[in-house]
């Protein structure tokens, strides 16, 4: 079967290079901005298509230096099992769970503002104690209690496969750990906009809380996994030229 995903088919095509000596064992890859100009993709779609060949052990990812050639054919003589990319299940939780708040802010009642109530402060609870997983469950049991409150069968079963997806996916799995390393968290002040526009019963308000909330989340992600090949390397130009100048 042809590659169907996007990312999927830049990896395969990046795979291929390698396999074939166009990108030597240790070399560096061109940088993000330029495999995107040379697939026409935009630069989260090769991000996430590094992301799948990191998890084959195609390619080691070097922060602040860039991404280098590890191996020429997957670890265990297959590749990893693909899945939804992080990126695009983002944009695609953005759409859905944008109007999924707006709706649930003209549907919610007493009792599920109550339960929304309970699990920002889980969120806040968690996070204060430094267990960030905990905190992180706590922030997806609020965006699935917020898609039940739509009283909508069909949003709810939508919302949740996103979840899923997010679940299974071994390159979001892997975008979460570089996060965490990063210091990305659950941000409590968005997700208490969100409730407060719920509880208001203002639509418009839920939604634009919604889709800030996730955009910040989507450029919070970038920022954590990006290589920072230019801005690291003029920082190590600068220092060796301030050691030349000290002597």
């Amino acid at each position: 079967m042809k590659p169907s995903r996007l990312y999927e088919r830049v990896a395969g095509q990046i795979a291929g290079k390698i396999a074939a000596g166009e990108f030597e064992l240790g070399a560096r890859l061109p940088s993000e901005r330029e495999l995107a100009q040379a697939f026409d993709v935009s630069r989260p779609t090769v991000r996430e298509a590094i992301f799948a060949l990191e998890l084959d052990g195609l390619v080691e990812v070097r922060m602040g230096s860039g991404v280098y050639v590890s191996a020429r054919s997957p670890r265990g003589g297959a590749a990893v099992r693909i899945d939804v990319g992080p990126f695009e299940l983002l944009e695609a939780r953005r759409a859905f769970e944008a109007e999924a708040a707006a709706l649930a802010a003209q549907r919610i009642d007493e009792g599920q503002v109550a339960e929304l109530e309970e699990l920002l402060q889980q969120i806040n609870d968690r996070l204060a104690e430094g267990d960030i997983e905990s905190s992180e469950r706590a922030d997806q049991a609020f965006h699935l209690k917020l898609a039940e409150a739509t009283g909508n069968s069909a949003v709810v079963e939508v919302v949740s496969s996103l979840w899923e997806a997010r679940d299974r996916s071994p390159q979001y799995r892997l975008l979460t750990q570089k996060a965490r390393v990063a210091g990305v968290n659950p941000v409590t002040d968005e997700h208490a906009e969100i409730l407060s526009a719920v509880r208001s019963r203002d639509p418009e308000a839920a939604r634009r809380a919604m889709r800030m909330h996730l955009n910040r989340v989507f450029e919070s992600l970038l920022k954590a996994t990006e290589v920072h090949e230019l801005e690291k390397a003029q920082q190590r130009i600068h220092a060796t030229r301030r050691k030349f100048l000290a002597h």
